[in-house]
């Protein structure tokens, strides 16, 4: 049975990996059509979220165009890079105004490379935007600062929709935008049609949210934008391939998917440091296949009466029975 799921990927899980202690990068540098190239192998990718600026100050779009199409891919988003060492103090969050607006518009930048590539969306991960220390900052400063700052790119571009992904902290101690619920009402405040949520289950672990919960509370407000996968031991994002620590959270999570009705690509958000990338998303896309598949063959109408129940145990044991073969009548 199909799972009939469709996947992408970051363009950085194909790339080259450092991390704050290493000299060194994990491998040689890895340019952007290399990226491209390696997606192309994995064999279940439709698409990729593409990094801009590209790394290489002489790289056309018609290349990166070019070398999508050979590959059998396209570009699902645009995400700029707002977190780089420009931004170390903050993007739209900078105490210095022309900062700030540069942050905006290299927002206006992404969206221009994204209406060329086609791409479905504009993402921002405001990952220097936030503090680090009790005192630091107005935090309502921030916050406006942040509001005001994706309201500016969004209402330049009304035709192109844009995408926030929450994060709890990394690189910042404390994101401004660190959670399902404050990205909601951040998004309510900018009054703008054209905002929703990237919903990271990674990220959603380590904010201590139930995954499959955040997921239906973004898609009832009508913000879900896209979904992006993998897993980590809830303490750091440690963009471990999917279902590696959280399975059957993990499974709720697809329940979750299937729920809402979601049809657009779900993609991988993975840092494979000492794996082979190409595996490391294959492994990803069979266990999300396999446990599709698991789902599908759960009694949807025991586990709805359970449900409504609220009886823990009998729902557990309709799981448990999926995976392990358990029919609660034996030890």
């Amino acid at each position: 049975m199909s799972s009939g799921l469709q996947f992408g990927a970051g363009i950085w899980l194909f790339g080259q990996f450092i991390d704050r202690y290493a000299t060194n990068a994990y491998g040689p540098p890895v340019g952007t059509l290399e990226a491209i190239e390696r997606a192309g192998r994995v064999g279940g990718l439709v698409g990729l979220d593409i990094n801009y600026p590209f790394p290489e100050e002489d790289l056309s779009l018609e290349q990166v165009k070019e070398a999508l199409e050979r590959n059998g891919l396209r570009a699902i988003a645009v995400t700029p890079v707002i977190y780089d060492q420009r931004f170390a103090r903050g993007s739209f969050t900078h105490p210095d105004p022309a900062v700030r607006q540069q942050a905006i518009e290299l927002g206006k930048q992404a969206t221009d490379v994204a209406r060329a590539l086609g791409a479905d969306y504009v993402k921002f991960w405001p990952g220097q935007d936030g503090y680090d220390y009790p005192f630091q900052a107005d935090h309502l400063q921030l916050w406006d600062f942040t509001v005001n700052g994706i309201r500016a790119v969004a209402e330049a571009n009304p035709d192109m929709q844009y995408a926030i992904e929450y994060k709890a902290k990394e690189p910042r101690v404390h994101l401004v935008l660190s959670s399902s619920a404050r990205t909601l009402l951040a998004i309510q405040e900018m009054g703008v049609n054209n905002v929703g949520i990237v919903m990271d289950l990674g990220h959603s672990l380590f904010a201590k949210e139930t995954p499959a919960e955040a997921l239906q509370l973004i898609a009832r407000h009508g913000k879900l934008t896209s979904i992006e996968v993998n897993d980590n031991w809830r303490e750091w994002d440690d963009d471990l391939a999917v279902a590696s620590i959280h399975l059957i959270e993990t499974i709720e999570f697809l329940q979750a998917v299937e729920r809402i009705g979601w049809q657009r690509p779900i993609l991988l958000d993975q840092f494979p440091f000492r794996e082979d990338p190409v595996e490391a998303a294959r492994v990803s896309i069979k266990r999300i296949q396999a446990l599709e598949r698991l789902r599908q063959r759960l009694d949807q109408a025991a586990l709805k009466e359970a449900q409504e129940k609220q009886d823990a145990l009998q729902a557990q044991q309709l799981i448990f029975a999926a995976l392990l073969g358990l029919d609660g009548g034996e030890e």
